[in-house]
């Protein structure tokens, strides 16, 4: 009998000591985890002397591949250079949007280049830095069009758009009968045709196309008051980077480098 309690009091040693063992482990665990989310990203960034953009690659003129297999583009241009005066090297990690989000949550990337627009559910979740894109819509139409002038004059007009699209809505809203078209370069084509009288879509397109195809008979019209904000984008907690980051994007504007930036990439100045 006294061997049986023995054993029953061996076995129970070992189970509250293993059981003890876990919990200092569990606790340990905690506090590793702790340390790790409360660490100075930044400062992190500088020691490695490294930041990593997550960007599409596949998004012109914002983000894509060049001729020659190089990645370029506004958005990249501008993180290069935030990087070089942060003194960092720049790494890009390309991954689709449907994708980006998560991987800047799971510090794939320290943040996002690729034209993340700055909207109230977003800035709930995520840091944003100062605006370096603003974009506006804008009523495009034929070259030889002067009937119309304004939003307002879409009234009773065809428009080209989307027909799940902000811009389809707009359209709609004053009064212009929709065509459905799957994309832009598809609008364009319309307009040049003849077949419709106009599109409403997103100036920073429309300025692109222009500058990739000056000849093209077509000439923006309108434009909205509301300004749609792009920016870079970061996780929560992190407001040393988002801070450094904006002192270099204040000086960029201060010294021209984003206008001229800009002009390069759509032939006006979108920073503003």
């Amino acid at each position: 009998m006294k061997k049986i309690f023995l054993t029953i009091f061996v076995i129970t040693s070992i189970i509250f000591s293993l059981a003890a063992c876990g919990t200092a482990n569990e606790n340990s665990q905690e506090e590793k985890l702790e340390t790790a989310e409360g660490e100075n990203l930044y400062d992190k960034i500088k020691e490695e002397g490294v930041i990593r953009v997550g960007t599409e690659g596949t998004y012109p003129p914002f983000t894509f591949h060049d001729e020659n297999g190089e990645l370029t583009g506004y958005d990249v241009e501008v993180a290069k250079e935030v990087a070089k005066r942060l003194g960092l090297e720049v790494e890009f990690k390309e991954t689709q949007w449907d994708a980006m989000f998560a991987g800047l949550n799971s510090k794939r990337f320290d943040m996002i280049a690729n034209q993340v627009g700055i909207k109230p559910e977003r800035v709930e979740k995520y840091d944003f830095s100062i605006p370096y894109t603003v974009s506006t819509a804008v009523v495009v139409v034929q070259k030889d069009n002067n009937d119309i002038q304004s939003f307002e004059d879409l009234n009773g007009k065809k428009a080209a758009q989307s027909l799940t699209s902000n811009y389809g809505e707009l359209a709609k809203a004053n009064g212009a009968e929709l065509v459905g078209v799957e994309g832009f370069n598809q609008a364009i084509e319309l307009i040049t045709s003849n077949r419709v009288d106009a599109t409403i879509n997103d100036k920073l397109s429309v300025l692109d196309y222009m500058k990739q195809k000056p000849d093209a008979p077509i000439k923006i019209v309108a434009e909205s008051d509301d300004a749609a904000e792009s920016a870079f984008m970061f996780r929560k907690g992190n407001e040393e980077l988002v801070e450094a980051v904006n002192e270099v994007l204040e000086e960029m504007k201060q010294d021209g480098t984003l206008a001229k930036l800009s002009q390069k990439w759509f032939g006006e100045d979108v920073s503003e």
